[in-house]
């Protein structure tokens, strides 16, 4: 090949590879870092030894991918308050409903339930399940068997079947919700948030250390409803009075949700989780600013091939 035509086969690939990143690891930064790894041990490869070069820059990717996760455990545990992933501004170039596990697939919730798993179990489970890949290839990716990467995958599968949602409505009932719900929090009242709340909700908060939010995770409608109709709205609307400051729907993950800017700058972002009967069970703020640099840059999705590209 030509460094013309390496480079060429790179891009083509490129988006796939950041697709994986981010699911792998929750970060954007860290997946640009990874593929960007990806790009360089690329060029100094024998490229007459490459067979399959998507293959190749996959296995290469995922690796990057398990060693960053390695380092990253003690930067969890050392975190100020619960942990979310960063929230992109990502919609798909196609009905979410037409391949509801790739869709699913980005929404926060989603994100979450896969760091109940091990680094393989993550790669074995996102390879197969989400990118299609054959057994023998996430096998070889992965370094061990076609008999242990079926153990990963169906393990993995178990964890991630779990209750915690992963549900996506149809666009129209999102708007639906997220525009009851701030009316909600608009108005203070615990009354009009209880019917929209499930029985299994959950909401936290990510500040990182860096901005103010609640350091555990709440659970229960009247928990929940009574913090976000009283609290969180009084917060809200004295938020919403500051200079400068407006409020912006938009896709973030795959699902609508809004955000609040200061200006150009995203100061805060919230993003709910659905039941399947439609209920909000799951509501998540993040106000870490590290979190917030790229929600303004909107990224496209497409759920065919798991892709995300600017």
């Amino acid at each position: 090949m030509t460094n013309v035509s390496d480079s060429k086969v790179f891009e083509n690939v490129r988006p796939r590879l950041m697709g994986l990143a981010y699911r792998m690891l929750g970060s954007m930064a860290d997946a640009e870092d990874a593929v960007q790894d990806t790009f360089v041990k690329w060029q100094a490869s024998d490229k007459a030894s490459v067979l399959n070069a998507e293959a190749f820059l996959t296995t290469v990717c995922t690796n990057c991918c398990l060693d960053v996760l390695k380092s990253a455990h003690k930067k969890r545990v050392d975190y100020v308050g619960p942990w979310i992933p960063e929230p992109l501004q990502i919609g798909t170039e196609t009905d979410p409903e037409s391949d509801l596990t790739r869709a699913e697939s980005l929404t926060t919730a989603f994100l979450l339930l896969l760091e109940r798993l091990s680094p393989k179990e993550r790669a074995a489970y996102l390879l197969r399940e989400v990118f299609g890949k054959p057994y023998g290839e996430v096998a070889e990716t992965l370094g061990i068997s076609e008999t242990a990467c079926r153990q990963l995958v169906s393990r993995a599968g178990r964890h991630v079947r779990s209750p915690a949602s992963r549900f996506v409505p149809p666009p129209d009932d999102q708007e639906r919700m997220l525009t009851a719900f701030l009316a909600a929090v608009e108005s203070g009242s615990v009354e009009d948030l209880g019917g929209l709340l499930a029985d299994s909700v959950q909401f936290q908060a990510d500040g990182g250390g860096k901005a103010t939010a609640i350091g555990r995770v709440l659970e229960g409608p009247e928990m929940v409803g009574k913090y976000v109709a009283r609290i969180l709205g009084r917060l809200w609307a004295e938020s919403r009075l500051e200079p400068g400051n407006h409020l912006q729907v938009m896709d973030i993950n795959g699902l609508r949700g809004f955000a609040l800017f200061n200006g150009t700058r995203a100061v805060t972002v919230l993003t709910l989780g659905y039941s399947e009967d439609g209920r909000i069970d799951r509501i998540y703020i993040v106000r870490n600013p590290e979190k917030l640099q790229r929600l303004a840059a909107p990224l496209r999705h497409d759920p065919a091939s798991g892709a995300i590209w600017h």
